[in-house]
């Protein structure tokens, strides 16, 4: 499973600015009739979000006989939504069009007042380019078609996030190139969110407010009256002034502010710090007591000053004690902390780290969490789970808004090296900094390094037994096909490996590693390119490494239309392929979607030492990432195509039971997708298949991280007669605990960090491979021989006396290990009969006229079959 879009993949990019002035609009120069123009743009809170169209020429405009529309390109893509214009728009006159107000999505009144067209469709935000056209020319972009800029283009209140922008004096023709780059500042004037006083009437601006002044010695706000008890400010586009300490700075790195924290309001409810937004102003250091005057503002949840003017009123203030949080904490909890100095007191794990390289953000969780549908059953149980793992997890970032950071900060504080890194479940306690909220996620920006433990060091690859082992690896695009264009994100459907030669040896030299180390003597392999070749060249590789011809793969030639395959690699030495291979398709069984999955690849083999035969099934079900029609996501936590997951679970074991392997002798592996609580899990087990990492490792098991959370999407499941050879099986934590940025990949990283590579297993991949141990040798049946003589054997004369008796034991088995033991003794023909042991092969035995003296010894080999003998020594002749 591929990460989800979820991830953030977007530069972190500066808050606003503080409220420009208004310059009056000049009257329009005349223009041909129909060159329309936008004159304003707002993209406000929520769903307040128009477009104002200016017709500066000397004739009214009919916007649908002349096919004038609205293109929405979203995120930086090249393919627009467009969204027809209707109705008429006089001459020297505006046309708004505006998101349409609704239960759903409320609109503020000023500008449902003044819409002229309004839409259902999802608008746009700040990142999205939006073009005016006319037919098929653009007439006025705004944004850079085809480039996703972050969260803006433009900085401060010139920029197109949460803000209202107006075309500034005498621009009456618009920008026709949607490829140039974007700089609001350039023609437009910025202003406040949510600010509509202008809307439907361009050319008459109001007069702007005087700037606020800071003034050490005026009375302030509280700062908790300016955040409010709620999840937003109550007082956002006002100016205020507040005073207090500055308890974090950090003004370089990409957030351009600081936050302030004053003595509080009595008020639990409501938090007492800050943060102000100062790009370029005055410099200020931690425990510098400010005054600020500036507007309230809330940036994407977060409550900010857009600093107009500040002051240092004194140096050296005493920064107050941090505030404990502990988790689990609300929303509503972590709202009257927002700005605050606090601290994380307990010990917490580190639990996701995907973000970390680009980043420099991971995530702690209390304790390490489960992915609900690996532990609890889908539905109202798992919904649960989630948000009480969510309650229990925050943030730690590094205080640094830009990508790519340099250096990496391990959550000590120091620099982050491979000799000095961490892992998923090692342990993080008493982080200090200030609590925030930024990309829809609570965090704390740390001002000083936090204690750490390691919790979960790396592991030796597992012991599994057995005398065969077999391996699920997912290869993470392996490629050899490198990316042309690696610029150009069209083609990623199919180029998802390596974009260079250099990646490619990096990406291969990990994974050549690992194959290594697993030593299996079948792999099956998932997300390798589907081009016929590549599954070779990795073998080639391997077997570089390990030894000419060790490994060679099932041929199987392009399978399927996907750009990645499953496949198979194995050890001619030890298992001999039986019969060709086969593929489950929808030819199979029609309820297998061959446009949602992967052919399953299917191979029996026989060991070559003793010819017990196994079949292997590689698997790579639909992912949870992208959507299904006809399986949506049922809210219940197994996400997208859960439907589509479980009737190829069906329709796969119904196959291998009826026909591939009636013998019983099959497993499954591979990439399933699917949490172990989850349908087609179930559908598994109810076609009579074992989960072998249930059974060997409990409830807790897993192979993939994702959110913070543990859970396994890489399975083994055995038939019963297969099963019962099963000596072991387990994952081996090598990727899905380390950060992504020692992995392969170049893309996202400054050279310090591509330097943190290393030709080693670790992050090979995102998924943790799994191993299984078998126990193929047929059962040992063969009993071992023992013979047994006495000396003497007749004991003469009878004369009550006791005699030695000394036994010679010839024991031995085909196998080599046998143990042989006294198991009986008895004495017939005289009441007078006795005896007594010497050691361990010598005894007497009391001459009583008569007596009979039987010994029974036993021979035991390592199989437990066992062969006895016995031996008689007699009193007289």
């Amino acid at each position: 499973m591929s990460p989800s879009p979820r991830r953030l993949t977007a530069a972190v990019a500066a808050l606003t600015l503080a409220a420009a002035g208004v310059v009056a609009f000049a009257a329009p120069a005349a223009a041909a009739p129909g060159d329309l123009l936008i004159s304003e743009y707002v993209e406000g809170s929520s769903f307040n979000k128009a477009i104002e169209i200016y017709n500066p020429s000397a004739a009214g405009v009919d916007l649908a006989a002349a096919g004038y529309a609205l293109k929405l390109y979203f995120n930086g893509s090249t393919t627009p939504t467009s969204i027809a214009l209707t109705g008429t728009v006089a001459a020297g006159d505006v046309f708004v069009f505006a998101q349409q107000n609704s239960t759903a999505t409320p609109v503020d009144p000023a500008i449902t007042a003044q819409a002229d067209q309004t839409s259902t469709a999802s608008l746009w935000n700040g990142d999205d380019a939006i073009a005016l056209v006319k037919g098929d020319v653009i007439v006025d972009v705004i944004g850079q078609i085809g480039v996703d800029p972050g969260t803006e283009w433009g900085t401060g209140l010139a920029s197109t996030a949460d803000d209202t922008l107006r075309r500034t004096a005498g621009i009456v023709v618009g920008d026709a190139d949607g490829t140039n780059p974007f700089d609001p500042a350039l023609e437009w004037t910025g202003y406040a969110s949510n600010t509509f006083d202008g809307l439907g009437s361009h050319g008459s601006d109001p007069e702007p407010d005087p700037d606020p002044v800071a003034d050490c010695a005026a009375t302030p706000v509280t700062i908790g009256s300016v955040q409010g008890s709620g999840a937003a400010s109550s007082v956002q586009g006002q100016d205020v002034l507040i005073k207090g300490v500055v308890v974090g700075d950090f003004q370089t790195g990409g957030y351009d502010g600081y936050y302030v924290q004053d003595a509080g309001d009595g008020d639990s409810a409501t938090s007492d710090g800050i943060f102000v937004y100062a790009p370029g102003g005055t410099a200020v250091d931690a425990g510098d007591n400010v005054s600020v005057a500036g507007a309230v503002k809330e940036q994407f949840g977060l409550t900010e000053i857009v600093a107009a003017d500040v002051k240092v009123c004194f140096g050296g203030a005493t920064i107050p004690e941090p505030t404990p949080l502990t988790l689990p904490a609300s929303a509503s909890q972590r709202e009257a902390l927002e700005g605050m100095y606090v601290t994380l007191p307990q010990q917490l794990a580190i639990g996701e780290t995907f973000e970390y390289g680009r980043f420099g953000t991971i995530t702690l969780t209390n304790g390490r969490l489960d992915t609900p549908t690996a532990v609890v059953e889908p539905g109202a149980a798992a919904v649960a789970l989630a948000a009480a793992n969510l309650d229990n997890s925050i943030t730690l970032d590094d205080g640094r808004g830009t990508q790519n950071p340099d250096p990496a900060i391990h959550p000590d504080g120091e620099v982050f090296t491979l000799a000095h890194s961490f892992r998923s479940g090692d342990l993080v306690q008493n982080a200090i900094g200030v609590l925030d909220y930024r990309f829809d996620a609570w965090g704390v920006q740390p001002t000083e390094g936090a204690d750490f433990t390691v919790g979960n060091p790396r592991p030796d690859v597992p012991d599994v037994g057995g005398d065969l082992k077999i391996s699920s690896f997912n290869v993470l695009n392996y490629f050899t096909s490198i990316d042309p264009t690696p610029a150009n994100s069209g083609d990623d459907s199919y180029y998802r490996g390596a974009d260079t030669a250099e990646e490619f040896q990096r990406q291969q030299d990990k994974i050549v590693s690992a194959l290594a180390e697993i030593d299996a003597d079948v792999f099956g392999l998932l997300e390798i390119e589907n081009n016929g070749t590549a599954v070779q060249a990795l073998a080639d590789a391997l077997n570089a490494k390990v030894g000419a011809g060790t490994y060679v793969p099932v041929t199987t030639g392009v399978i399927g239309t996907d750009a990645i395959a499953t496949a198979i690699i194995y050890k001619p030495a030890s298992v001999t392929p039986v019969g060709a291979h086969l593929l489950m398709t929808s030819a199979i069984d029609p309820a297998w979607s061959d446009e949602r999955n992967r052919p399953g690849l299917t191979q029996r083999f026989a060991s070559t030492e003793t010819g017990e035969e196994f079949v292997v099934s590689v698997n790579h079900l639909k992912s949870k990432g992208s959507a299904c029609a006809e399986s949506p996501d049922l809210g219940d936590g197994q996400g997208n195509c859960s439907a589509v997951r479980t009737a190829a679970a069906s329709a796969l074991t119904t196959w291998l039971n009826t026909t591939v392997a009636p013998d019983g002798r099959a497993i499954v592996i591979g990439d399933l997708n699917s949490y172990d609580h989850e349908d087609s899990i179930d559908a598994f087990v109810a076609g009579g298949f074992t989960d072998l990492e249930k059974q060997f490792n409990g409830e807790h098991a897993y192979s993939y991280v994702f959110d913070g959370q543990l859970g396994y999407l890489d399975y083994a499941l055995a038939q019963p007669a297969l099963l019962a050879d099963v000596s072991g099986v387990s994952a081996w934590h090598i990727n899905a605990d380390e950060p992504s940025l020692i992995d392969y990949d170049m893309s996202f990283k400054l050279p310090a960090q591509d330097a943190l590579w290393a030709p080693d297993p670790y992050r090979s991949s995102d998924h943790d491979p799994v191993i299984v141990g078998l126990n193929l040798t047929p059962p040992d049946t063969t009993d071992p021989t023992i013979e047994v003589t006495a000396d003497p054997s007749t004991v003469f004369p009878p004369n009550g006396k006791m005699r030695t008796v000394e036994f010679t034991i010839d024991a031995a088995d085909d196998s080599g290990d046998v143990t042989v033991e006294l198991t009986d003794v008895t004495a017939t023909g005289s009441s007078k009969a006795d005896w007594e042991q010497l050691d361990d092969d010598t005894f007497r035995v009391k001459a009583v006229k008569g007596a009979v003296y039987r010994f029974t010894w036993t021979a035991t080999d390592a199989a437990g079959n066992t062969a006895t003998d016995t031996v008689e020594v007699v009193v007289g002749k």
